[in-house]
């Protein structure tokens, strides 16, 4: 399969420019980063990690029934208590570097979801545990197929929905209060898209 012809933000990857979307709301910090890498370097790493990564299907309970979690997942680096249970991949860890450098902030764990078609999405969610710290920050970095990404504030219902296309190659930063007062969500679509790789990499307290 030719990656180049996957994902068509032909548009973006030809400008070859950095661009950078600081988001103006109350209660938050969210910064987009588009064309954060490459066209090349974005192709190499979806199908690397499409073809590298030991994806489950987790089971989830909601109002006490079970059922599977509408999308694959894998976590690597530190998790509750300081344990490593599986170590950075050398792709993952130059990925890793590439986001420190740009923010200087320093990830401990990521968590790998694989959006395999417009049925795979994740509900309306706040990642505010208590070992992300006082204030999570949260790196989101996506490769393949784009798909939207909504925040609605959970108190100020006043405040109108954002939807934010994250496309091949993309990084978006989630830091301050965020956690606390804004949920986020991947809907589904009925669409015929392509699957989606989505890494989030977090800060694990000891």
């Amino acid at each position: 399969m030719d990656m180049l012809t996957l994902f068509d933000d032909t548009d973006l990857f030809e400008s070859g420019d950095l661009k950078i979307t600081h988001f103006n709301i109350p209660d938050a910090e969210l910064t987009l980063y588009e064309h954060f890498f490459s066209r090349e370097e974005s192709d190499v790493y979806y199908r690397t990690l499409l073809d590298e990564t030991p994806w489950q299907q987790e089971p989830i309970t909601i109002h006490g029934k079970t059922y599977p979690t509408p999308r694959l997942t894998a976590w690597y680096g530190k998790r509750r208590g300081g344990e490593i249970k599986s170590p950075l991949t050398p792709t993952l860890q130059t990925i890793r570097e590439k986001v420190e450098k740009q923010t200087g902030i320093q990830f401990t764990s990521v968590l790998l979801n694989l959006y395999r078609t417009g049925q795979d999405s994740v509900a309306w969610h706040r990642d505010h545990e208590r070992e992300y710290g006082k204030n999570p920050v949260i790196g989101s970095v996506s490769f393949g197929e784009t798909r939207p990404f909504r925040i609605r504030h959970k108190f100020r219902k006043e405040l109108e929905q954002i939807e934010i296309p994250l496309k091949h190659g993309s990084f978006l930063l989630m830091a301050g209060p965020m956690q606390h007062f804004w949920e986020h969500q991947i809907p589904k679509t009925a669409k015929d898209i392509k699957p989606r790789i989505n890494l989030t990499f977090r800060i694990v307290q000891d």
